[in-house]
């Protein structure tokens, strides 16, 4: 039979039933237009990855046997690779059963978050922070509290003393980019021990560095078990891998992965094995090493030229893929959609009045688009009303 008119789909019944009023209003994630000068953060440069040779490895392992379902802890193997990986570059004391594969960092957060928030208990982030993880704690029943972050980190005596989770980027604080000194470090893990709190320690770009060795993570340092290690390779190789872990005290593995098991049981197990290979043959390192040279002038192009401008105050740091700057009070940004893309440090404000300053990903823009670029975007600052608190 042959309709006489076109077929069109069906559309799903509009309903009656409503969210939780969480949900009403809450900012959702969107792509982004393109822009000739994209300033984005927290995204690496596509092309500095070595795709042919991830598409080797990929159609190998897609002509293995994946014929069952997977661990929910992980690939086994892929478990090994990061335990070894971390304690070598970033000293995390772990071994293979101390680590959860996740689906990104943020799958790591709401696995931690489903084990240990109770409605209505207090977590503290840093203010300014990482929205979508103050969002993602909110959802689960949280009260959310921003604690300030100085030239140290976090302001340990301003965490409240209702709180029993705290989230912090101590190796380079998003958005700020400062690191956690060894003294505040020394006092978050004082804190915790004495209010039996736990620690989330989000390690989400520390990879690229481009001064000294880093400090130890909180994790090295931690001799209660307080501290859980999160990290991602999403900004280390691709946003697409959608492959993180998590690295927790051994009293909350169990419930760690019966939260993944009831969650989506498994992370893609093609792909795991890869990433297993890729830090195996070395690949991973070589890439770190690679990319963190071209990362590091692109960040020295951005710095001088932030350095220069008597309108803003940057924000030393020395790591990531991203600079950020102050504005001086009387002076505001136009933005230029389309051409200029860039993210302001209002946005990732949380408590009232928030911050004002400008943050600069160089993760996706080029090193010969670069001054270009900060020519744009010094033409388009001028004294006027703030703008608004979201992307340009």
């Amino acid at each position: 039979f042959v309709a006489a008119e076109p077929v069109r789909g069906r559309a799903a019944p509009r309903g009656v039933v409503l969210p939780r009023a969480f949900w009403h209003g809450v900012e959702t994630e969107s792509a982004m237009p393109a822009a000739r000068y994209d300033f984005r953060v927290g995204v690496p440069d596509a092309r500095l990855f070595p795709m042919d040779t991830w598409r080797r490895l990929m159609g190998r392992e897609l002509r293995a046997s994946f014929s069952a379902y997977g661990s929910p802890s992980g690939y086994g193997p892929l478990r090994e690779a990061i335990s070894r990986h971390i304690g070598l570059s970033r000293s995390v004391l772990a071994g293979p059963d101390d680590v959860l594969v996740t689906n990104g960092a943020q799958q790591a957060l709401d696995l931690i978050g489903r084990v240990l928030i109770e409605p209505g208990a207090v977590v503290a982030v840093e203010e300014p922070g990482y929205p979508p993880a103050r969002r993602l704690f909110r959802s689960l029943g949280a009260r959310v509290a921003g604690v300030p972050v100085d030239a140290e980190g976090i302001d340990v005596a301003a965490i409240p003393r209702s709180a029993r989770i705290v989230y912090v980027t101590p190796s380079h604080q998003f958005p700020l980019g400062t690191p956690m000194s060894l003294a505040r470090r020394a006092a978050l893990l004082a804190w915790a021990e004495r209010r039996r709190a736990v620690v989330i320690e989000d390690d989400y770009d520390s990879e690229f560095r481009f001064g000294a060795r880093p400090l130890e993570p909180l994790q090295s340092l931690d001799r209660a078990g307080r501290v859980i290690y999160v990290g991602s390779f999403s900004k280390t190789l691709l946003p697409m891998l959608r492959i993180g872990f998590l690295v927790a005290p051994a009293s909350l593995v169990p419930a760690l992965r019966t939260a993944k098991l009831l969650s989506d049981w498994h992370s893609e197990l093609p792909t795991q094995a890869a990433l297993a290979r890729f830090i195996d043959e070395g690949l991973l390192a070589r890439h770190i090493r690679k990319a963190t040279r071209e990362y590091a002038a692109r960040h020295a192009l951005i710095a001088e030229a932030l350095a220069a401008d008597d309108r803003l105050e940057p924000v030393p740091s020395a790591a990531g893929l991203h600079l950020c700057a102050r504005l001086a009070p009387d002076v505001s940004v136009r933005p230029a959609p389309g051409v200029l893309m860039f993210e302001s440090l209002e946005r990732h404000c949380g408590e009232e009045p928030a911050q004002r300053g400008l943050v600069l990903g160089y993760g996706v823009i080029g090193r010969d688009a670069i001054p270009e670029g900060l020519r744009l975007l010094r033409s388009r600052m001028s004294a006027g009303p703030e703008p608004p608190a979201a992307r340009f």
